[in-house]
């Protein structure tokens, strides 16, 4: 979508609606949301380098109260999104484009395939792809309702698990908000941006202080949220160098990896989507094939095949019970196992989703809504099946049928090493742990650069091509704000106590006013999906009585007008023959009607006027 069409001509809907034609719009920064975003981040930020105990011993424990409080809620709330993206997708709305009737999709599939995996969570998959499995699998990680399992069933439970994490309802999260905006945008020629999602319901209010809080919340939740994961992804590459010898794991290191992976999201945020985004997703996704495809080939070959297949096989089987699971009878084990593994995933994937969804709306012109679905629903999920059960089917094959221990005697795994001292049970394992290492940096720059890209629209009140300028400006707030927290972390002598930590609870916070946001989007998009549909039913039932008219108005005419001639013949004689008397003659010679000699029935008395006699 270009920067000129959007204000001067929007896509137009093909069919009438009610709604008010698209405003034009200036694109101009939008002063309420960058300022007041840009105080409450730079407050947060403060706070955590100035007092950064104080500050995650607040925030922690506030976020703790709120997710043991709704996790119920969250696990409810994800599933009717899955839910209402299948029901969409199955109905006949999903036959509505995502643009005007005639678009054509901007991307190719590949390529859309790529920038929307490698934003949505393409990094968490290197991280978490052996570790994760390995965690559930372990005695200190296992669910509460597992733990007692003999080891080849845990197993089975813990990549179910996982599935049930990463699988259908985290991309459910992201197609609402996704499908959301890229119709407001795409088919209403709205700006880009989360407000004009919700403007079935807010109306002329959607350009008001309401549409400003719900842009600060996506803004304030997106920027904690990519700050965070640069910060604690950060150690997963310093653990690798570490591990290959390259560098030892010091603040120092962790520090310029982060200022270095900042430097060049911002070059690729500087020269946009279809350059240097485009590229390293697609580059990013040809490594993670060739790192599969090695993986496969160098492991267990034979023992994955099955796997893969006995691993969807089991979460099909069970995922009902696995979405609705909040183990109220495991007492207060259950709820902090819950609250720490699923709600912790659900409230972070809403929290990522404003600026998930904006970017994935964005590259997602001239799409259906099925397509929309599909792609974003099952595609990204059948490729995560295939990742974690690749790479934590081989890191738990090796913990079952060959006895090795990747806890270390301690009862617990190190996500951040994991997946390293799995390749390092492989055949050339330093190669493949060399891959990922480029693999998750290239995932950490394709995650800061589209994430600064969404940043700016939303601060550009919608804006498709935002300014180079603040595009840098918010690829670089969020890498120094990641390095500064690491290096006061370390100052304060305890790492894990920090004011990263923190800045997570706030993106896991604001989780709970988007989701409120998110149901809102529900209804939107079903009033508009359904108005839609309504007024083409229409518009198909004149189209069928046009063809019949047209189809059978010869047969119909002449049938028509052979009655009518055959009626009025019948009613001019029926007439004469009153007005002149005329009757029917007896049969002669008695041959049936009445005895010859009585009186003929309907025989008109008198003389007949005409006649000569009279």
């Amino acid at each position: 979508m270009s920067a000129s069409s959007a204000p001067n001509s929007p896509p137009s809907s093909p069919v009438p609606t009610e709604e008010q034609p698209a405003p034009v719009h200036d694109y101009s920064l939008s002063k309420p949301v960058f300022f007041i975003a840009g105080g409450i981040i730079l407050l947060a930020v403060l706070f955590a380098l100035v007092l950064p105990d104080a500050f995650n011993s607040t925030i922690s424990t506030l976020n703790s109260t709120v997710v043991n409080s709704i996790g119920w809620y969250y696990v409810l709330i994800v599933t009717v999104f899955v839910v209402f993206g299948i029901v969409v997708a199955a109905s006949r709305m999903g036959n509505i484009r995502l643009g005007k009737d005639d678009d054509e999709p901007e991307y190719s599939v590949f390529s859309w395939f790529a920038m929307l995996f490698a934003a949505g969570m393409g990094i968490g998959l290197v991280f978490w792809g052996a570790a994760e499995p390995l965690t559930f699998f372990s005695e200190n990680g296992a669910p509460p309702n597992a733990a007692g399992l003999e080891e080849p069933a845990r197993a089975e439970r813990a990549l179910g698990q996982t599935f049930l994490h990463w699988g259908l309802h985290a991309w459910g999260i992201y197609v609402v908000v996704g499908l959301a905006v890229a119709y407001a945008v795409h088919r209403k020629g709205r700006p880009v941006s989360i407000r004009w999602a919700l403007e079935p319901i807010l109306g002329k209010r959607t350009n008001t202080w309401v549409g400003d809080l719900i842009d600060i919340i996506a803004l304030v939740g997106t920027l904690f949220g990519i700050a965070t994961s640069l910060g604690f992804g950060v150690n997963q590459i310093a653990a690798g160098l570490d591990h290959l010898g390259v560098l030892p794991n010091s603040t120092l290191v962790q520090v310029v990896i982060v200022l270095v992976v900042t430097a060049l999201a911002t070059l690729s945020a500087a020269s946009g989507v279809d350059k240097g985004i485009k590229f390293l997703s697609n580059l990013n996704m040809g490594l993670a094939a060739i790192l599969l495809v090695a993986v496969l080939i160098l492991g267990p070959t034979l023992f994955l095949l099955r796997d893969i297949v006995s691993n969807v096989g089991y979460y099909l089987q069970n995922f009902l019970q696995l979405s609705f699971q909040t183990l109220p009878f495991r007492g207060e084990e259950g709820a902090t196992w819950i609250s720490s593994w699923t709600t912790f995933y659900w409230g972070w994937w809403i929290s990522w989703s404003p600026f998930v969804g904006v970017f994935i709306a964005r590259i997602s012109k001239g799409r259906t809504v099925r397509e929309f679905i599909t792609g974003v629903l099952l595609v990204p999920t059948a490729l995560t099946f295939l990742w974690f059960t690749i790479m934590g089917g081989t890191a738990l094959y090796k913990a079952v049928m060959e006895g090795i221990d990747f806890t270390g005697g301690t009862g617990d795994i190190d996500p951040n090493i994991a997946l390293f001292e799995t390749f390092s049970h492989l055949p050339a394992g330093t190669l493949l742990s060399g891959v990922a290492v480029v693999l998750v940096s290239i995932f950490f720059i394709t995650s800061a650069d589209s994430g600064a890209f969404v940043m700016d629209m939303i601060a550009h009140k919608g804006n498709p091509n935002p300014p180079r300028i603040t595009r840098i400006f918010w690829a670089s707030a969020s890498g120094v704000i990641a390095a500064s927290l690491i290096w006061v972390s370390s100052l304060s002598g305890d790492e894990e106590a920090t004011g990263m930590t923190a800045l997570q609870s706030l993106a896991l916070l604001s989780a709970l006013p988007f989701s409120i946001v998110m149901i809102g989007m529900c209804i939107s998009l079903w009033r508009s999906l359904g108005k839609e549909v309504k007024v083409i039913e229409r518009l198909e039932l004149r189209l069928r009585q046009r063809e019949f008219m047209e189809r059978y108005s010869g047969e119909i005419s002449d049938q028509v007008e052979a009655q009518v001639e055959a009626q009025v013949e019948a009613h001019v004689v029926e007439h004469l023959q009153t007005y002149t008397g005329e009757m029917q003659l007896p049969p002669q010679d008695g041959a049936g009607g009445t005895p010859q000699g009585g009186p003929a029935r309907g025989r008109r008395k008198g003389k007949n006027p005409f006649s000569r006699d009279s």
